[in-house]
Order: structure tokens, then C-alpha cells, then sequence
């Protein structure tokens, strides 16, 4: 069940910002639900937010994103490389490919998300107008060797130094460059974001009567195939237990096999584990996903080519 995910930092303090950036309004959302949606339009569906000061209200926030939350506890004492660290550790053997940005560049495109995964290189920058921007691409094989790092010159100096070069591709997408580090910067943010081409969004669901699985579930399930808990795998996502089992009952009350096995007791507590009915349940729905998510794509071009811009 390997595939690419997103890793998004959102710990510091926002000091020269002098608001919180994260939940600093975009049009009729936040910068971090921004950058989220950029990913979910691009396929990906494990995203992962590292979060630190301001934690609790960040992840209430963020809570309807079907995002998982990793915390730098000590951001107040490290640097941005020390959170990515944290999410580096989590995905290296959950997923084959991550795509890495601080939660503060918020409009780059799905396009170049989807442009930088064709290529098939190890790692992979985006760059307009000469300037590199995020995210920034990692396959997996590579972690080990960015974690190993002493992080002195942050993440960019690990990477130079993980021995793969670094690929640049050359897009038409300003938003790469865009962040909000400065007042003044948030304004030229709006801005770019106010002239932004209008795009497609997918939500992929499935139903009879009425909706039974969505991607808040598929994030659910897929962090109780990780984590061997339903206990755990709410707390990453910051929803209630007594929630997840409505939903996991709901769900299974589709299906003719159960999806998940879950035994009580013993030295480490209760154990869940998705039964194999339920790993190929979950494989299927991410390649629909996937497919139709691509395919999407394709029609939106085909019906709106040059229609926005006349």
C-alpha cells in the first residue's frame, strides 16, 4: 500500500509575520487548508502537518482535512529542519515518494504537483523564472540518507548532500515562489491569489442510499493499518473515538466481510489490524481515486480551455 504523500510544516511561531500564518485567511479559506487542498487535488491523500506552536488550535482547525498531526514539541528550540525531521521519520516506509513545503506557500498548482511526479526522478525542485520554490519532491530511498544529516545548513544543505542531484523543472507556476513571511509578503499574497486561474476540486465518495466512505475514512483506516490502533490513529487526525467507531460501523454495515479485526487485552491493550477484505478494499479505492482524479483533470482542460481568460 506504498504511494506518495505530502509533508507539510506549520510549527514556528510566525515571528516576522506577527499573526499566526496558518489560519491567516485566503480568499474563503486558510493558508494551510490552501496548501492542503493543492495536494488532495493532486492525488495525494496522506498528508501529514507538523505541527508545534499553537498546536491545539491549528489542529481543530485543520480537524475536517483528514490530515495527519505530528507535533515538534520543542519548536521553540529548533529549527523548521527539526520538524521536518519528525515527518520525514513517519513517512519513510509508509509511502514511496514525499513532497515537502513550509505551510506558508500556498499557491502552487496541482499541474506542477502532477508534473513533478511524472518525471520519475529521485528528487526534484520547481522553478520559475529562475527561482526555486515548493515543494520540494524526495523519494523515500533518500530519507535515510537527509535524516542522517547534522541539519547545520537546514534541510537544503541535507539534501545537497544526500548524493543525488537535485532535479530542476522549469514550470509557469508563480505560486511556487509566493510565501507569506512578512506583512508585506501576505499582501502580495492576496493578490497572486486573487488573479489565480480558476481550477477543478474532486471529492471522492461512495455511496447507496446515503454516503458510507469518503477520504476522512480512508485516512482512518489507513493510519489503523500503521499504527495497529483506532485509538492512536484518531489522535492523529484529531478526531473523537466514539466518532471513528460510528463511522467503522457505518461502513462495515455495506459490506458482507468485516474490514477490521480488533482483539482486547493482553501486555500492549487492544490490537486493530485491517483484515486482508479490508487492505484490497483500501487499494481499490486509492487507485479509483487516482484514476479519476487524472481523468478529471483532463475533461476541466477540454471543457474550460481559454474560457476563464476570455
Amino acid at each position: 500500500m506504498m504511494q506518495t504523500g505530502a509533508l507539510i510544516v506549520a510549527a514556528g511561531k510566525s515571528s516576522r509575520m506577527g499573526d499566526f500564518k496558518p489560519m491567516l485567511q485566503l480568499g474563503s479559506i486558510s493558508i494551510a487548508q490552501r496548501v492542503i487542498n493543492n495536494f488532495r487535488q493532486a492525488g495525494i491523500s496522506k498528508i501529514v502537518v507538523v505541527t508545534g506552536y499553537n498546536a491545539d488550535a491549528l489542529e481543530r482547525h485543520l480537524a475536517s482535512n483528514h490530515v495527519i498531526f505530528l507535533r515538534n514539541e520543542d519548536y521553540e528550540t529548533t529549527h523548521m529542519f527539526d520538524s521536518v525531521r519528525i515527518g520525514l521519520e513517519y513517512l519513510k516506509d509508509k509511502v514511496d515518494t514525499v513532497l515537502f513545503t513550509p505551510v506558508d506557500v500556498p499557491l502552487f498548482t496541482a499541474h506542477t504537483v502532477t508534473q513533478m511526479l511524472s518525471l520519475g526522478q529521485p528528487l526534484v525542485t520547481p522553478v520559475c523564472n529562475g527561482t526555486p520554490g515548493h515543494p520540494i519532491l524526495i523519494r523515500s530511498s533518500l530519507i535515510e540518507s537527509i535524516l542522517s544529516n547534522d541539519g547545520n545548513t537546514g534541510l537544503k544543505g541535507a539534501v545537497e548532500h544526500c548524493g543525488t542531484p537535485m532535479y530542476c523543472l522549469n514550470v509557469e507556476d508563480p505560486g511556487i515562489i509566493h510565501d507569506a513571511d512578512t506583512p508585506e509578503d501576505y499582501v502580495e499574497l492576496l493578490r497572486a491569489h486573487n488573479q489565480s486561474l480558476i481550477r477543478s476540486e474532486i471529492q471522492i465518495q461512495l455511496a447507496r442510499e446515503k454516503v458510507f466512505f469518503d477520504e476522512q475514512l480512508y485516512s482512518l483506516l489507513t493510519l489503523i493499518h500503521e499504527t495497529g490502533s483506532v485509538r492512536d490513529a484518531c489522535e492523529r487526525m484529531h478526531i473523537s473515538y466514539s466518532t471513528s467507531w460510528n463511522l467503522i460501523h457505518t461502513l462495515e454495515s455495506q459490506f458482507h466481510e468485516p474490514l477490521i479485526i480488533r482483539s482486547q487485552g493482553g501486555v500492549k491493550g487492544s490490537h486493530s489490524e485491517l483484515t486482508p477484505y479490508g487492505e484490497e478494499f483500501l487499494k481499490r479505492y486509492a487507485r479509483f481515486s487516482e484514476e479519476t482524479r487524472t481523468c478529471s483533470e483532463a475533461i476541466f482542460e477540454k471543457c474550460f480551455r481559454g474560457f476563464f481568460n476570455a
